[in-house]
């Protein structure tokens, strides 16, 4: 249960993630213009985990990176349990290697996600036009392909949904069989415990990032598609249990 300490917690996070979205944007921008669009890179590797560190911070809340192989896979087709608000700060937080995130479409309706996003080459896809979101993603791999960046996605699709693992959709996978890259699951545990639902209220606690071995999808088939996808979501669901 949430504390008269949580709340207001809470509420100094947010100001703040605000504060340094507005100090390290003329930054970023300023940086983008310079390298013509080369330190997009930089930028989610590197920046975007500083910006999120204070949030965290004020919030109480201790991340960490647990890898559970030899290596980071990449570039790779990340994706990742989404069961929290938090979700978005973790991902920032992880700095991966020329990581691109695919969000939905209204994060777009905040001018600075707008502008960081469209100049970072963020994907923005709308998750209720499935045709639509397909085409989008298709749109992306000749980019995807030739800078070998890596992507993160949300098998759930949305954070709204019962139980404490959504059904997986089919887009993540379809991509990694498109690109031909390896699926790298991340487990966010302690997310959903500390901040539950669509609230941007959380609790002081611990959040841990569990960067699990690649997944060969070499042999994976339309036929064994669905097969595959089941197995991946049984291994998210020993996860949390």
């Amino acid at each position: 249960m949430l504390t008269t300490k949580d709340y207001l917690r809470s509420i100094l996070a947010i100001i703040v993630f605000f504060v340094m979205l507005i100090i390290a944007t003329p930054l970023i921008l300023f940086l983008l213009i310079i390298t013509l669009g080369r330190a997009s890179n930089f930028v989610v590797e590197s920046i975007a985990p500083v910006i999120v560190k204070p949030v965290f911070w004020v919030s109480g809340i201790s991340f960490n990176i647990e890898l559970h192989a030899d290596s980071i896979t990449a570039p790779a087709v990340f994706i990742i349990n989404h069961t929290s608000t938090l979700d978005v700060l973790t991902i920032l937080a992880l700095g991966l290697p020329k990581i691109r995130y695919v969000a939905k479409w209204e994060f777009q309706y905040n001018p600075i996600f707008f502008l960081l996003g469209r100049l970072t080459g963020q994907i923005f896809i709308q998750r209720k036009k499935s045709e639509e979101a397909i085409a989008r993603l298709q749109n992306t791999y000749e980019r995807i392909q030739k800078k070998q960046l890596s992507v993160i996605m949300a098998p759930e699709g949305s954070r709204s949904h019962p139980g404490v693992i959504g059904p997986f959709k089919k887009g993540p996978f379809h991509m990694a069989m498109d690109l031909d890259y390896s699926i790298v699951p991340i487990y966010f545990e302690g997310n959903r415990e500390l901040s539950k639902g669509n609230s941007m209220l959380t609790q002081a606690g611990k959040l841990t990032a569990h960067i699990h071995e690649q997944i060969d999808v070499s042999d994976w088939t339309e036929g064994n598609l669905e097969k595959h996808i089941i197995q991946v979501r049984q291994r998210y669901l020993k996860l949390h249990s």
